[in-house]
């Protein structure tokens, strides 16, 4: 017998509160959330600038999995302007320091999807992943499942990735 689900009764609450913001169709998910009243917290936003934002991926590899973005919507890496450059690697800098500080990874994966094909999964919004990781971390749920196992719920995560923030 093959499983399809893992349950995850912890991500009920996410999975409800994200229906009633859901974005309209066709529109940024990042923008729509970028633009919502709700709380840092409540959009998993753990530090943002001016021109930068560093939130938590909804549905992560690994605890601590962040996403690090401009917050123009801009879909090319060629497309921002060199201050929007410079200053989405430094908040990729910063990110890297505060999920060392709060989760002691044994190492750290950075990655940037351009596009459907290159595997982005919101292609109209330029975004790096930044993802703790330790020896081991990918175990039999993964191979057998095809599931990921998290330890925390997102709320949990925010508040250590927030605390650590430099």
């Amino acid at each position: 017998m093959s499983l399809d689900h893992l349950w995850a009764g912890w991500r009920a609450s996410y999975v409800e509160s994200t229906g009633a913001a859901a974005p309209i169709e066709g529109e940024c998910v990042f923008c729509a959330s970028l633009a919502s009243p709700a709380s840092d917290e409540d959009r998993h936003v753990v530090w943002s600038s001016e021109a930068m934002v560093a939130m938590l991926n909804a549905y992560p590899y690994s605890s601590g999995h962040l996403l690090v973005m401009p917050r123009r919507h801009v879909r090319e890496l060629e497309d921002l302007t060199g201050d929007e450059a410079m200053a989405l690697w430094q908040a990729v800098h910063r990110s890297a320091a505060a999920l060392k500080a709060a989760y002691q990874p044994e190492g750290l994966n950075l990655g940037v999807n351009l596009g459907r094909a290159a595997g982005a999964g919101i292609p109209a919004h330029l975004h790096v992943h930044v993802v703790p990781r330790w020896i081991g971390d990918t175990n039999f749920m993964t191979t057998a499942a095809g599931v990921r196992v998290l330890p925390e719920a997102l709320a949990v995560t925010w508040q250590r990735v927030r605390a650590a923030w430099v």
